[in-house]
């Protein structure tokens, strides 16, 4: 781990100490920089929970990944930096009702002066660190963020004008990076993972989102949303390289990335 290196990767210069304050920023531009992506599964290179190998992908070959790689390496900087924390698992809603497996998926849990969810690897979802208590909250884009228990276990709901959806359900249960491995092996290979249906490569921005989903480009700002179709490789890679710096040579052949079994 080159903390400086990291700490340039996501254009970080802001105070070093443990606060809270350094850990929103630290969280923000995390999401402004790393990107979620899955292109390596339709691409067939293995994703390896290996920390070495994590920081190599995201740090000096800037690309992204998904929530294991994005919390699992953020994790590691954040204890560098004198942080306290613990990874959770939870349990991510399904589109038919019910949720997931345990290790379905990772975020974290800081603790300063009163503990913090941190969750760099959900995609679009809350922005700024939210208090671990009942009622704990973000606002973006129009949706709140909202923590809230559920029996034994906790929720992050997301609210709008149309009422609130549970986007996942977790216990406060610290684990392990390796405790993760047989859930990452599976949304890389079953017909069941959504990350096995299509590709996608989405950060947050400070005043909306840009997302490139199967050749589908949408940049939303505000109240404003754009929407393209990528044509090309060409385009793709362009796509890739300008809006989220990952650049891939031109022996890459990208036409895979529309090969998924299960699309």
């Amino acid at each position: 781990m080159d903390v400086e290196q990291y700490l340039r990767r996501i254009e970080y210069d802001g105070p070093r100490q443990p606060s809270a304050a350094a850990l929103r920023s630290l969280h923000r531009q995390h999401l402004f920089a790393v990107p979620f992506e899955n292109l390596d599964i339709p691409l067939k290179t293995p994703i390896c929970l290996d920390l070495p190998l994590l920081y190599d992908k995201i740090v000096r070959r800037h690309r992204g990944g998904f929530c294991y790689e994005l919390n699992g390496l953020f994790c590691e900087l954040l204890i560098a930096l004198g942080f306290r924390v613990r990874m959770l698992s939870a349990r991510v809603r399904r589109d038919n009702g019910g949720f997931g497996p345990e290790f379905d998926h990772m975020l974290l849990r800081v603790d300063l002066e009163e503990p913090w969810l941190v969750d760099v690897g959900f995609g679009d979802s809350f922005v700024d660190p939210i208090v671990f208590r009942a009622g704990g909250a973000d606002q973006v884009n129009g949706h709140r963020y909202l923590v809230s228990p559920l029996g034994e276990e906790w929720q992050l709901l997301r609210e709008d004008d149309k009422g609130a959806v549970p986007l996942y359900v977790f216990r406060d249960v610290p684990r392990q990076l390796g405790e993760y491995e047989e859930m990452s092996a599976f949304h890389q290979t079953s017909p069941e993972s959504g990350f096995t249906k299509r590709w996608i490569c989405s950060k947050a921005t400070r005043d909306g989102r840009i997302t490139v989903a199967n050749r589908r480009l949408i940049i939303t700002a505000a109240d404003r949303r754009e929407e393209t179709v990528l044509s090309t490789d060409d385009e793709v890679r362009r796509c890739l390289r300008d809006h989220f710096g990952i650049e891939f040579d031109d022996t890459a052949d990208l036409s895979r990335l529309d090969s998924f079994p299960n699309g």
